[in-house]
């Protein structure tokens, strides 16, 4: 066996009730009973006590975002430690959706990555480049800026109970999926920022990807050195096609 690796699935702002308790029980039910690789599922926040409930330990739950704020007059928000109170073990931040569309910068998500790790959560530090940017051959630069903005804020230490995903903006929700080798390339230049302040560290973060990954490409990516699992959206909305991921992961972390 030669690693843990982590499933996680993003289901954006897709939802209800029902969905929440036939997609967890269905995804429960049909994992191996021994399963060798970890399982999380981000749902948006009215159905997170629900899923906690439904999940027990056969997986993790956690919320799509975070206020920078633990307190206070910000109505609207949702601080970390609410978030933990619920039961959840995770948190994204800085996913590519928040950060164009809510306009959130660097320095903000470096702020609720500091929230996350206040209250015991551990962020998932979402990164990634869009079309343009890895066009104009500037992916390296654009990443190493969104992860040491955290560091500064945080230090480097903070990363020993945290998790990064590489999302290229342009493979999210799009069909487009990054040759395993350039998601490989990617990963490894993160792991090498890392190891640039910390190798202990650097080398125990996992490194997730996250674009468009499908039960047929996964174990591909799974298998690629410094790929540690997938962030998966619209495939996680769907047993069937979530749990093919998860074969995937289970036959790529017992070899």
């Amino acid at each position: 066996m030669s690693r843990k690796l982590l499933v996680a699935g993003n289901w954006k702002l897709n939802g209800s009730v029902t969905m929440t308790n036939d997609l967890i029980s269905q995804v429960i039910s049909g994992l191996p009973t021994d399963k060798v690789f970890d399982v999380a599922v981000f749902p948006p926040f009215p159905y997170i006590a629900q899923a906690v409930a439904i999940a027990s330990r056969s997986l993790s739950v956690g919320a799509q975002t975070v206020s920078e704020y633990d307190q206070g007059a910000y109505t609207g928000e949702v601080s970390a430690t609410m978030i933990k109170e619920l039961g959840c073990d995770l948190v994204l931040v800085g996913h590519s959706e928040r950060r164009e569309y809510y306009h959130e910068s660097n320095e903000d998500v470096a702020k609720k990555f500091a929230a996350a790790i206040r209250s015991g959560l551990v962020p998932v530090l979402c990164c990634g480049e869009t079309l343009e940017q890895r066009e104009a051959g500037v992916t390296e630069s654009v990443v190493a800026d969104q992860v040491n903005a955290v560091i500064e804020e945080v230090g480097i230490g903070a990363f020993e109970h945290a998790i990064i995903a590489y999302e290229p903006v342009w493979a999210i929700g799009t069909g487009k999926t990054a040759t395993s080798q350039q998601a490989q390339e990617v990963h490894e230049f993160i792991r090498g920022l890392l190891r640039e302040k910390n190798e202990t560290i650097a080398n125990l973060v996992p490194l997730l990807y996250g674009g468009s990954v499908k039960g047929s490409n996964a174990e591909e990516l799974f298998s690629m050195q410094d790929i540690d699992g997938g962030l998966i959206g619209g495939a996680s909305l769907t047993p069937d096609d979530f749990l093919a991921i998860c074969k995937q992961a289970e036959k790529v972390s017992r070899k």
